[in-house]
C-alpha cells in the first residue's frame, strides 16, 4: 500500500499523503495528514492524524556545557561503581554458595535481581551521555525505585546477612547520588519533555 501525494498537488507540495486500502470489495481512501484531527470517517474516506516528530535527542553541542558534562561524568562513575560493586557481589555468593549461613536463597535472587538492575542503569547513563531523553527519564525512574528498594532492604529484618546489607547500602548510596545529579536543574532543563 504505497502512500502517493493528494491528487491534484505535487509529491513534496503537501503535508498529506493518501493511501488506498482495500476492504473487502470496498476500495478506502486513507488521508494521513499532520495537524489534522486524531480520526474522521467522511464518505468512503477516512483521516488519520500523523504525529508531529519529536526530538528524540538533546543536540551534542548542548551536552558539551561544563556543568552538564560534569554532571554527566559524576553519573556514569557513580553508576559504573554500582556496577562493579553489584558484579563483585554476585562472584562472592557464588564462590561462598557452600556456607548456607552466608549465602541463602534470598541472597541469590537479590544479588541476581541487583546485577541486572545496575547493567540497565549502566545502559541508560550510556543513552543519557549521548543525548537520548528516553535514556534518561529511565535512568531517573530506575535510579529512584532502586535506591528506594533498598532502603527497605537495609531497614526491614528478614533473610538478609549483614555482610549484604552493607554492600546495598553502598550501592544505594551510589545510586541516591545519581539521583540527585540526575534530578538536578541543569539536567532536567537539559532534557525537559522527557
Amino acid at each position: 500500500m504505497p502512500l502517493t501525494a493528494p491528487r491534484g498537488r505535487a509529491p513534496g507540495a503537501s503535508s498529506a499523503w493518501v493511501m488506498n486500502v482495500r476492504r473487502g470489495d470496498r476500495m478506502l481512501e486513507v488521508t494521513v495528514r499532520r495537524g489534522a484531527p486524531p480520526l474522521r470517517t467522511t464518505e468512503g474516506t477516512t483521516t488519520m492524524n500523523a504525529r508531529s516528530p519529536r526530538p528524540t535527542a538533546v543536540p551534542p553541542e548542548a551536552l558539551q556545557h561544563p556543568r552538564t558534562t560534569s554532571a554527566l561524568r559524576g553519573i556514569k562513575l557513580l553508576v559504573a561503581g554500582y556496577l562493579g560493586l553489584s558484579a563483585l557481589t554476585l562472584a562472592a555468593v557464588y564462590l561462598l554458595r557452600g556456607d548456607p549461613a552466608v549465602v541463602n536463597d534470598a541472597v541469590w535472587v537479590r544479588a541476581s535481581i541487583v546485577v541486572v538492575s545496575a547493567v540497565l542503569t549502566y545502559l541508560f547513563a550510556a543513552g543519557t551521555a549521548r543525548g537520548s531523553r528516553g535514556a534518561y527519564r529511565r535512568l531517573r525512574i530506575v535510579s529512584a525505585v532502586m535506591t528506594a528498594a533498598i532502603a527497605v532492604i537495609i531497614a526491614v529484618p528478614g533473610p538478609f546477612p549483614t555482610w549484604l546489607k552493607v554492600e546495598q547500602g553502598v550501592c544505594g548510596l551510589a545510586l541516591a547520588g545519581v539521583v540527585v545529579l540526575a534530578n538536578g536543574s541543569r539536567l532536567r532543563g537539559l532534557f525537559a519533555g522527557a
